[in-house]
Protein backbone atom coordinates (compact mmCIF):
# COMPACT_ATOMS: atom_id res chain seq x y z
CA UNK A 1 0.00 0.00 0.00
CA UNK A 2 1.61 3.47 -1.12
CA UNK A 3 1.20 6.30 1.76
CA UNK A 4 -0.11 9.71 -0.22
CA UNK A 5 -2.82 11.52 -0.83
CA UNK A 6 -6.26 11.10 -3.63
CA UNK A 7 -8.96 12.35 -4.40
CA UNK A 8 -12.62 10.49 -5.08
CA UNK A 9 -16.15 11.01 -5.59
CA UNK A 10 -19.20 9.16 -4.38
CA UNK A 11 -22.81 8.88 -3.88
CA UNK A 12 -24.48 8.71 -0.46
CA UNK A 13 -27.90 9.93 1.03
CA UNK A 14 -27.58 11.81 4.01
CA UNK A 15 -30.54 13.72 6.45
CA UNK A 16 -30.58 17.29 6.44
CA UNK A 17 -32.82 19.07 8.67
CA UNK A 18 -33.38 23.03 8.59
CA UNK A 19 -32.59 24.81 12.12
CA UNK A 20 -36.30 26.33 11.18
CA UNK A 21 -38.01 22.90 10.96
CA UNK A 22 -36.24 22.15 14.78
CA UNK A 23 -37.87 25.50 15.72
CA UNK A 24 -41.38 24.43 13.52
CA UNK A 25 -41.57 21.28 15.73
CA UNK A 26 -40.62 23.07 19.04
CA UNK A 27 -43.38 25.24 18.12
CA UNK A 28 -46.30 21.72 18.02
CA UNK A 29 -44.81 20.47 20.91
CA UNK A 30 -44.72 23.52 23.23
CA UNK A 31 -48.02 23.88 25.38
CA UNK A 32 -49.64 27.34 25.57
CA UNK A 33 -47.92 29.02 28.25
CA UNK A 34 -44.49 28.30 26.77
CA UNK A 35 -46.00 29.02 23.10
CA UNK A 36 -46.50 32.61 25.06
CA UNK A 37 -43.11 33.08 25.82
CA UNK A 38 -41.81 32.06 23.07
CA UNK A 39 -43.71 34.83 21.21
CA UNK A 40 -42.78 37.59 23.51
CA UNK A 41 -39.05 36.36 23.18
CA UNK A 42 -39.62 36.91 19.46
CA UNK A 43 -41.55 40.49 19.56
CA UNK A 44 -38.40 41.28 21.76
CA UNK A 45 -35.63 40.20 19.03
CA UNK A 46 -37.01 40.53 15.87
CA UNK A 47 -37.97 44.22 14.62
CA UNK A 48 -39.94 42.94 11.54
CA UNK A 49 -42.87 41.33 13.95
CA UNK A 50 -44.53 43.65 15.61
CA UNK A 51 -48.40 42.90 17.79
CA UNK A 52 -51.56 42.97 15.95
CA UNK A 53 -54.13 45.80 17.50
CA UNK A 54 -57.33 44.62 18.64
CA UNK A 55 -59.29 46.49 16.14
CA UNK A 56 -57.30 45.63 12.68
CA UNK A 57 -59.44 43.45 10.23
CA UNK A 58 -58.40 40.18 9.33
CA UNK A 59 -58.72 40.79 5.91
CA UNK A 60 -55.71 43.37 6.47
CA UNK A 61 -53.34 40.57 8.08
CA UNK A 62 -54.14 38.22 4.95
CA UNK A 63 -53.18 40.50 2.81
CA UNK A 64 -50.27 41.16 3.89
CA UNK A 65 -48.89 37.61 3.94
CA UNK A 66 -50.15 37.23 0.21
CA UNK A 67 -47.13 36.28 -1.93
CA UNK A 68 -44.93 35.80 0.40
CA UNK A 69 -42.31 32.87 0.98
CA UNK A 70 -43.51 30.05 4.16
CA UNK A 71 -41.59 27.32 5.66
CA UNK A 72 -41.84 24.16 4.46
CA UNK A 73 -44.60 21.64 6.45
CA UNK A 74 -43.16 19.45 9.31
CA UNK A 75 -45.40 16.54 6.80
CA UNK A 76 -42.93 17.27 4.20
CA UNK A 77 -39.58 17.29 6.36
CA UNK A 78 -40.97 14.11 8.60
CA UNK A 79 -41.87 11.87 5.74
CA UNK A 80 -40.55 13.79 2.38
CA UNK A 81 -37.64 11.12 0.72
CA UNK A 82 -34.30 12.19 0.53
CA UNK A 83 -33.78 13.63 -2.28
CA UNK A 84 -36.54 16.16 -1.25
CA UNK A 85 -35.35 16.88 2.22
CA UNK A 86 -32.14 18.63 0.70
CA UNK A 87 -34.65 21.15 -0.50
CA UNK A 88 -36.00 21.83 2.79
CA UNK A 89 -32.74 24.15 3.30
CA UNK A 90 -34.24 26.64 0.42
CA UNK A 91 -37.67 27.11 2.30
CA UNK A 92 -39.22 26.96 -0.63
CA UNK A 93 -42.13 24.85 -0.14
CA UNK A 94 -45.07 26.72 -0.09
CA UNK A 95 -48.01 26.52 2.99
CA UNK A 96 -51.07 27.92 1.50
CA UNK A 97 -52.44 24.48 0.31
CA UNK A 98 -51.60 23.81 3.68
CA UNK A 99 -53.18 26.58 5.54
CA UNK A 100 -56.58 26.27 3.10
CA UNK A 101 -57.22 22.74 3.63
CA UNK A 102 -59.57 22.21 6.62
CA UNK A 103 -59.25 25.70 7.99
CA UNK A 104 -62.70 26.16 8.70
CA UNK A 105 -62.72 22.84 10.47
CA UNK A 106 -63.11 24.92 14.03
CA UNK A 107 -66.33 26.19 12.52
CA UNK A 108 -67.16 29.61 13.11
CA UNK A 109 -66.74 30.74 16.89
CA UNK A 110 -69.33 33.98 18.04
CA UNK A 111 -67.16 37.19 18.92
CA UNK A 112 -66.91 37.20 22.43
CA UNK A 113 -65.71 40.56 24.90
CA UNK A 114 -62.60 40.44 25.21
CA UNK A 115 -60.91 39.86 28.81
CA UNK A 116 -57.68 40.40 30.72
CA UNK A 117 -55.46 37.80 31.59
CA UNK A 118 -53.52 37.72 34.01
CA UNK A 119 -50.56 35.29 34.45
CA UNK A 120 -50.79 33.16 37.56
CA UNK A 121 -47.44 33.48 39.44
CA UNK A 122 -46.32 31.02 42.07
CA UNK A 123 -45.78 32.52 45.72
CA UNK A 124 -42.32 31.17 47.48
CA UNK A 125 -43.14 29.01 50.34
CA UNK A 126 -40.95 28.07 52.88
CA UNK A 127 -39.82 24.47 53.04
CA UNK A 128 -39.43 22.43 56.23
CA UNK A 129 -36.63 22.90 56.62
CA UNK A 130 -36.81 26.68 57.27
CA UNK A 131 -39.99 25.47 59.83
CA UNK A 132 -37.78 23.84 61.71
CA UNK A 133 -34.92 26.13 61.82
CA UNK A 134 -37.46 28.87 62.83
CA UNK A 135 -38.71 26.66 65.55
CA UNK A 136 -35.19 25.78 67.23
CA UNK A 137 -34.57 29.95 67.03
CA UNK A 138 -37.01 30.38 69.57
CA UNK A 139 -35.90 27.19 71.89
CA UNK A 140 -33.73 28.18 74.94
CA UNK A 141 -30.43 26.96 73.69
CA UNK A 142 -27.09 27.14 74.38
CA UNK A 143 -24.45 27.40 70.99
CA UNK A 144 -23.44 24.10 71.75
CA UNK A 145 -26.90 22.78 71.75
CA UNK A 146 -28.07 25.14 68.43
CA UNK A 147 -25.09 23.50 66.46
CA UNK A 148 -26.24 19.84 67.35
CA UNK A 149 -30.28 20.99 66.47
CA UNK A 150 -29.23 22.45 62.98
CA UNK A 151 -27.24 19.29 62.06
CA UNK A 152 -30.36 17.14 62.88
CA UNK A 153 -32.97 19.19 61.02
CA UNK A 154 -30.08 19.47 58.07
CA UNK A 155 -30.28 15.52 57.72
CA UNK A 156 -34.53 15.39 58.03
CA UNK A 157 -35.77 14.94 54.14
CA UNK A 158 -38.80 16.80 53.04
CA UNK A 159 -41.21 13.58 54.12
CA UNK A 160 -40.47 14.83 57.80
CA UNK A 161 -38.22 11.33 58.54
CA UNK A 162 -34.75 11.32 59.77
CA UNK A 163 -32.00 10.24 56.75
CA UNK A 164 -29.50 8.79 59.30
CA UNK A 165 -28.24 7.33 62.93
CA UNK A 166 -27.73 9.05 65.60
CA UNK A 167 -24.43 7.80 65.83
CA UNK A 168 -23.22 8.75 61.51
CA UNK A 169 -24.91 12.30 63.22
CA UNK A 170 -22.36 11.92 66.09
CA UNK A 171 -19.68 11.09 63.28
CA UNK A 172 -20.55 14.01 61.07
CA UNK A 173 -20.56 16.91 63.91
CA UNK A 174 -17.57 15.58 65.98
CA UNK A 175 -15.85 15.81 62.31
CA UNK A 176 -16.46 19.64 62.08
CA UNK A 177 -15.70 19.99 66.09
CA UNK A 178 -12.13 18.45 65.51
CA UNK A 179 -11.47 20.79 62.76
CA UNK A 180 -12.41 23.65 64.20
CA UNK A 181 -10.55 22.77 67.05
CA UNK A 182 -7.43 22.76 64.89
CA UNK A 183 -7.56 25.84 63.35
CA UNK A 184 -8.35 27.72 66.21
CA UNK A 185 -5.37 25.94 67.86
CA UNK A 186 -8.01 24.34 70.74
CA UNK A 187 -7.37 21.11 69.61
CA UNK A 188 -8.08 18.63 72.83
CA UNK A 189 -10.39 21.54 74.50
CA UNK A 190 -13.29 21.27 72.55
CA UNK A 191 -15.10 18.43 74.28
CA UNK A 192 -16.44 16.18 71.50
CA UNK A 193 -20.87 15.62 71.47
CA UNK A 194 -21.66 12.37 73.16
CA UNK A 195 -24.54 10.06 72.50
CA UNK A 196 -26.56 11.12 75.61
CA UNK A 197 -26.35 14.51 73.95
CA UNK A 198 -27.47 13.70 70.18
CA UNK A 199 -30.57 11.30 72.03
CA UNK A 200 -31.44 14.33 73.75
CA UNK A 201 -31.56 16.39 71.29
CA UNK A 202 -33.31 13.97 69.11
CA UNK A 203 -36.30 14.19 71.77
CA UNK A 204 -36.06 17.89 71.51
CA UNK A 205 -36.43 18.04 67.58
CA UNK A 206 -39.18 15.32 67.84
CA UNK A 207 -41.32 17.52 69.79
CA UNK A 208 -41.32 20.13 66.78
CA UNK A 209 -44.07 21.28 64.57
CA UNK A 210 -45.34 19.30 62.65
CA UNK A 211 -46.22 15.82 64.72
CA UNK A 212 -43.79 13.36 63.80
CA UNK A 213 -40.93 14.98 62.31
CA UNK A 214 -37.68 13.46 63.05
CA UNK A 215 -39.09 9.65 62.99
CA UNK A 216 -36.89 6.97 62.02
CA UNK A 217 -38.95 5.35 60.45
CA UNK A 218 -42.98 4.76 59.60
CA UNK A 219 -43.82 2.79 62.86
CA UNK A 220 -41.73 5.65 64.99
CA UNK A 221 -43.55 8.46 62.86
CA UNK A 222 -46.84 7.15 63.53
CA UNK A 223 -45.67 6.75 67.77
CA UNK A 224 -44.73 9.94 67.78
CA UNK A 225 -48.19 11.75 66.82
CA UNK A 226 -50.25 9.02 69.01
CA UNK A 227 -48.10 10.17 71.84
CA UNK A 228 -48.84 13.82 71.19
CA UNK A 229 -52.30 13.15 70.73
CA UNK A 230 -52.17 11.41 74.28
CA UNK A 231 -53.54 8.59 73.14
CA UNK A 232 -50.59 6.27 74.52
CA UNK A 233 -52.74 4.62 76.36
CA UNK A 234 -54.97 3.15 73.70
CA UNK A 235 -55.49 -0.29 71.76
CA UNK A 236 -53.93 1.76 68.91
CA UNK A 237 -51.00 2.60 70.43
CA UNK A 238 -49.81 -0.54 71.54
CA UNK A 239 -50.53 -2.61 67.68
CA UNK A 240 -48.77 0.15 66.81
CA UNK A 241 -45.75 -0.92 68.96
CA UNK A 242 -46.69 -4.63 69.41
CA UNK A 243 -48.12 -5.94 66.12
CA UNK A 244 -46.89 -3.23 63.20
CA UNK A 245 -45.91 -5.90 60.45
CA UNK A 246 -49.09 -7.39 60.84
CA UNK A 247 -50.93 -4.39 61.20
CA UNK A 248 -49.65 -2.89 57.69
CA UNK A 249 -51.30 -6.55 55.96
CA UNK A 250 -54.18 -6.39 57.39
CA UNK A 251 -54.29 -9.61 59.68
CA UNK A 252 -57.13 -8.41 61.70
CA UNK A 253 -57.66 -12.25 62.78
CA UNK A 254 -54.02 -13.29 63.67
CA UNK A 255 -53.91 -9.87 65.68
CA UNK A 256 -57.36 -10.71 67.40
CA UNK A 257 -56.29 -14.50 68.72
CA UNK A 258 -52.75 -13.69 69.29
CA UNK A 259 -53.91 -10.69 72.17
CA UNK A 260 -57.01 -11.41 72.96
CA UNK A 261 -58.98 -8.64 71.16
CA UNK A 262 -62.14 -8.87 69.19
CA UNK A 263 -61.49 -8.70 65.05
CA UNK A 264 -63.88 -5.38 65.63
CA UNK A 265 -61.77 -3.80 67.79
CA UNK A 266 -58.94 -4.22 65.79
CA UNK A 267 -60.61 -3.05 62.82
CA UNK A 268 -61.56 0.09 65.39
CA UNK A 269 -57.71 0.66 66.00
CA UNK A 270 -56.66 0.36 62.50
CA UNK A 271 -58.84 2.54 61.09
CA UNK A 272 -57.80 5.28 64.16
CA UNK A 273 -54.27 4.85 62.80
CA UNK A 274 -55.08 5.21 59.38
CA UNK A 275 -56.54 8.95 59.94
CA UNK A 276 -52.55 9.46 61.06
CA UNK A 277 -50.11 11.46 58.85
CA UNK A 278 -47.52 8.65 57.24
CA UNK A 279 -45.29 11.70 55.74
CA UNK A 280 -45.61 14.56 57.91
CA UNK A 281 -42.98 16.71 56.09
CA UNK A 282 -44.74 17.10 53.09
CA UNK A 283 -47.17 19.87 53.75
CA UNK A 284 -44.23 22.00 53.59
CA UNK A 285 -43.01 20.80 50.30
CA UNK A 286 -41.98 23.69 48.01
CA UNK A 287 -43.28 22.26 45.17
CA UNK A 288 -44.55 24.92 42.78
CA UNK A 289 -48.19 24.93 41.92
CA UNK A 290 -49.17 23.53 38.33
CA UNK A 291 -51.25 25.54 36.38
CA UNK A 292 -52.90 24.42 33.69
CA UNK A 293 -54.54 26.51 30.81
CA UNK A 294 -56.05 24.73 28.17
CA UNK A 295 -54.63 24.63 24.81
CA UNK A 296 -57.73 23.73 22.83
CA UNK A 297 -61.60 24.23 24.21
CA UNK A 298 -64.92 21.85 23.13
CA UNK A 299 -68.13 23.14 23.15
CA UNK A 300 -71.89 21.76 22.59
CA UNK A 301 -73.67 24.10 20.37
CA UNK A 302 -77.10 23.95 19.28
CA UNK A 303 -76.22 19.30 19.55
CA UNK A 304 -73.42 19.71 17.46
CA UNK A 305 -69.78 19.82 19.32
CA UNK A 306 -67.12 22.52 18.14
CA UNK A 307 -63.55 22.66 18.52
CA UNK A 308 -61.71 26.07 18.60
CA UNK A 309 -58.03 26.85 19.85
CA UNK A 310 -57.91 28.60 23.15
CA UNK A 311 -55.24 31.28 21.91
CA UNK A 312 -57.06 34.53 22.50
CA UNK A 313 -54.04 35.49 25.01
CA UNK A 314 -50.81 34.44 22.19
CA UNK A 315 -49.62 37.90 20.52
CA UNK A 316 -51.16 38.35 17.45
CA UNK A 317 -48.18 38.66 15.14
CA UNK A 318 -48.21 40.48 11.55
CA UNK A 319 -45.16 42.26 10.05
CA UNK A 320 -44.16 45.73 10.40
CA UNK A 321 -45.16 47.76 7.58
CA UNK A 322 -42.11 50.48 8.70
CA UNK A 323 -39.64 48.00 8.69
CA UNK A 324 -41.24 46.60 5.33
CA UNK A 325 -40.81 49.52 3.94
CA UNK A 326 -37.02 50.22 5.27
CA UNK A 327 -36.16 46.85 4.02
CA UNK A 328 -37.82 47.51 0.07
CA UNK A 329 -35.00 49.93 -0.47
CA UNK A 330 -32.22 47.35 -1.25
CA UNK A 331 -29.81 49.86 -2.22
CA UNK A 332 -29.27 51.42 0.82
CA UNK A 333 -27.83 48.19 2.57
CA UNK A 334 -25.06 45.74 1.96
CA UNK A 335 -23.29 43.45 3.85
CA UNK A 336 -23.63 42.16 7.18
CA UNK A 337 -26.63 44.88 7.17
CA UNK A 338 -28.69 43.48 4.34
CA UNK A 339 -27.95 40.12 5.35
CA UNK A 340 -29.60 40.94 8.69
CA UNK A 341 -32.62 42.21 7.37
CA UNK A 342 -33.19 39.57 4.70
CA UNK A 343 -32.86 37.02 7.71
CA UNK A 344 -34.89 39.01 10.38
CA UNK A 345 -37.75 39.44 7.47
CA UNK A 346 -37.83 35.94 6.34
CA UNK A 347 -37.84 34.80 10.07
CA UNK A 348 -40.80 36.88 10.88
CA UNK A 349 -42.62 36.00 8.19
CA UNK A 350 -42.03 32.32 8.31
CA UNK A 351 -43.15 32.48 12.28
CA UNK A 352 -46.24 34.03 11.33
CA UNK A 353 -47.46 31.05 8.71
CA UNK A 354 -45.58 28.46 11.58
CA UNK A 355 -47.68 29.63 14.39
CA UNK A 356 -50.77 29.08 11.33
CA UNK A 357 -49.38 26.26 10.64
CA UNK A 358 -49.62 24.65 13.89
CA UNK A 359 -53.41 26.15 14.86
CA UNK A 360 -54.76 24.24 12.21
CA UNK A 361 -52.78 20.89 12.94
CA UNK A 362 -54.45 21.12 16.55
CA UNK A 363 -57.81 21.61 14.86
CA UNK A 364 -57.90 18.64 12.66
CA UNK A 365 -56.81 16.26 15.55
CA UNK A 366 -59.24 17.31 18.05
CA UNK A 367 -61.67 17.60 15.61
CA UNK A 368 -61.08 13.65 14.89
CA UNK A 369 -60.61 13.01 18.60
CA UNK A 370 -64.43 14.44 18.84
CA UNK A 371 -65.73 12.71 15.82
CA UNK A 372 -64.16 9.57 17.38
CA UNK A 373 -64.94 9.95 20.61
CA UNK A 374 -68.91 11.28 20.82
CA UNK A 375 -69.85 8.59 22.59
CA UNK A 376 -67.52 9.68 25.53
CA UNK A 377 -68.76 13.46 25.63
CA UNK A 378 -72.51 12.02 25.30
CA UNK A 379 -72.80 9.06 28.16
CA UNK A 380 -69.09 9.36 29.82
CA UNK A 381 -66.03 7.27 30.20
CA UNK A 382 -67.18 4.05 29.96
CA UNK A 383 -68.22 4.97 26.47
CA UNK A 384 -63.98 6.03 25.50
CA UNK A 385 -63.11 4.41 22.24
CA UNK A 386 -59.44 2.88 21.85
CA UNK A 387 -57.58 5.34 19.99
CA UNK A 388 -54.04 5.21 19.21
CA UNK A 389 -51.69 8.07 17.66
CA UNK A 390 -50.96 5.63 14.49
CA UNK A 391 -54.88 5.78 13.55
CA UNK A 392 -55.57 9.54 13.69
CA UNK A 393 -52.12 9.96 11.61
CA UNK A 394 -53.66 7.92 8.81
CA UNK A 395 -57.50 9.83 8.97
CA UNK A 396 -55.56 13.16 8.96
CA UNK A 397 -53.18 12.55 6.91
CA UNK A 398 -50.23 13.15 9.01
CA UNK A 399 -47.18 11.80 10.27
CA UNK A 400 -47.83 9.73 13.51
CA UNK A 401 -44.88 11.98 15.21
CA UNK A 402 -46.33 14.94 14.06
CA UNK A 403 -49.62 13.63 16.12
CA UNK A 404 -47.61 12.79 19.06
CA UNK A 405 -46.33 16.22 19.36
CA UNK A 406 -49.90 18.10 18.64
CA UNK A 407 -51.11 15.53 21.92
CA UNK A 408 -47.94 15.87 24.34
CA UNK A 409 -48.78 18.26 27.16
CA UNK A 410 -51.79 19.66 26.11
CA UNK A 411 -54.83 20.05 27.89
CA UNK A 412 -58.56 21.06 26.39
CA UNK A 413 -61.41 22.25 27.96
CA UNK A 414 -64.47 19.87 27.55
CA UNK A 415 -67.96 19.66 28.67
CA UNK A 416 -66.77 17.08 31.02
CA UNK A 417 -63.86 18.60 32.48
CA UNK A 418 -60.13 19.84 31.68
CA UNK A 419 -58.47 16.81 29.72
CA UNK A 420 -54.97 15.83 28.95
CA UNK A 421 -55.19 15.08 25.04
CA UNK A 422 -53.48 11.82 25.89
CA UNK A 423 -56.54 11.20 27.78
CA UNK A 424 -58.54 10.00 24.58
CA UNK A 425 -55.68 7.52 23.48
CA UNK A 426 -55.70 4.14 25.20
CA UNK A 427 -55.61 0.20 24.17
CA UNK A 428 -58.58 -1.84 23.70
CA UNK A 429 -60.31 -5.08 24.57
CA UNK A 430 -62.71 -6.85 22.53
CA UNK A 431 -66.21 -7.55 23.18
CA UNK A 432 -68.77 -10.55 22.62
CA UNK A 433 -70.86 -7.89 20.53
CA UNK A 434 -67.40 -7.36 18.21
CA UNK A 435 -67.25 -4.30 19.53
CA UNK A 436 -63.88 -2.69 21.22
CA UNK A 437 -64.13 -1.06 24.70
CA UNK A 438 -61.11 1.37 25.77
CA UNK A 439 -58.64 0.21 28.57
CA UNK A 440 -59.67 3.81 30.62
CA UNK A 441 -63.45 3.02 30.24
CA UNK A 442 -62.58 -1.10 31.95
CA UNK A 443 -60.65 0.66 34.85
CA UNK A 444 -63.70 2.98 35.30
CA UNK A 445 -66.20 0.17 35.47
CA UNK A 446 -63.62 -1.53 37.83
CA UNK A 447 -63.31 1.13 39.91
CA UNK A 448 -67.12 1.51 40.37
CA UNK A 449 -67.36 -2.14 41.05
CA UNK A 450 -64.90 -2.03 43.88
CA UNK A 451 -66.62 1.12 45.52
CA UNK A 452 -70.12 -0.37 45.44
CA UNK A 453 -69.06 -3.76 46.63
CA UNK A 454 -69.59 -5.15 49.94
CA UNK A 455 -66.99 -4.85 52.40
CA UNK A 456 -67.27 -7.88 54.40
CA UNK A 457 -66.74 -9.49 51.25
CA UNK A 458 -64.79 -7.51 49.01
CA UNK A 459 -65.02 -8.75 45.18
CA UNK A 460 -61.71 -10.45 44.12
CA UNK A 461 -59.75 -10.32 40.88
CA UNK A 462 -61.92 -13.03 39.02
CA UNK A 463 -65.26 -12.35 40.64
CA UNK A 464 -64.46 -8.99 38.59
CA UNK A 465 -63.67 -11.00 36.14
CA UNK A 466 -66.81 -12.46 35.49
CA UNK A 467 -68.79 -9.54 36.41
CA UNK A 468 -67.08 -8.41 33.28
CA UNK A 469 -67.58 -11.09 30.95
CA UNK A 470 -71.19 -11.00 31.87
CA UNK A 471 -71.11 -7.16 30.67
CA UNK A 472 -69.89 -8.57 27.34
CA UNK A 473 -65.83 -7.72 27.73
CA UNK A 474 -63.37 -10.39 27.27
CA UNK A 475 -61.03 -10.07 29.78
CA UNK A 476 -57.98 -11.91 31.53
CA UNK A 477 -57.52 -12.11 35.21
CA UNK A 478 -54.10 -10.75 35.80
CA UNK A 479 -55.06 -7.62 33.55
CA UNK A 480 -57.60 -6.48 36.18
CA UNK A 481 -55.07 -6.84 38.86
CA UNK A 482 -53.09 -4.34 36.72
CA UNK A 483 -55.71 -2.21 36.19
CA UNK A 484 -56.39 -2.30 39.71
CA UNK A 485 -52.79 -2.09 40.82
CA UNK A 486 -52.63 1.23 38.27
CA UNK A 487 -55.90 2.46 39.89
CA UNK A 488 -54.22 2.27 43.39
CA UNK A 489 -56.78 -0.15 44.49
CA UNK A 490 -55.64 -2.94 47.22
CA UNK A 491 -56.34 -6.80 47.18
CA UNK A 492 -59.66 -8.03 48.10
CA UNK A 493 -58.04 -9.23 51.28
CA UNK A 494 -56.10 -5.79 52.01
CA UNK A 495 -59.93 -4.44 51.28
CA UNK A 496 -61.68 -6.95 53.44
CA UNK A 497 -63.35 -5.27 56.75
CA UNK A 498 -64.43 -7.45 59.82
Amino acid sequence: MRAGLSQSTSLRQELKINPRLYQAMDLLYMPLLDLQQHLKQELLTNPFLEMTEPDEEDAEEEEEREGEEGPVDLEEAETAPPEEREAVKNDTIDWEEILLDGFETGGVREEHEEREYYEPVSVDRRDLDDHLKDQISLLELTPRQLLLADEFAGNINEDGYLTCSIEEILEGINEVVARAAEREGFEGELPLYQLAEAEEMLCIIQALDPSGVGARDLRDCLLLQLRDLKLEDTLAFRLVRVAFDELIAHRWSEISKRYGISAQDVQAAADEIAKLDPKPGLRFSNANDGYIIPDLVVEKIDGAYHVFVNDGNLPRLKLSKAYQEIARDKKKFDGENKEFISSKLNSANWMIQAIEQRRQTMLKVMNYIVERQRDFFEKGVQYLKPLTLREVAEVIEMHESTVSRVTNEKFVQTPRGVLPLKYFFSSGLSTTGGEDVSARGIKDQIEKLVSSEDAKNPLTDQAIVNILRENGVNIARRTVAKYRDQLGVLSARMRKRV
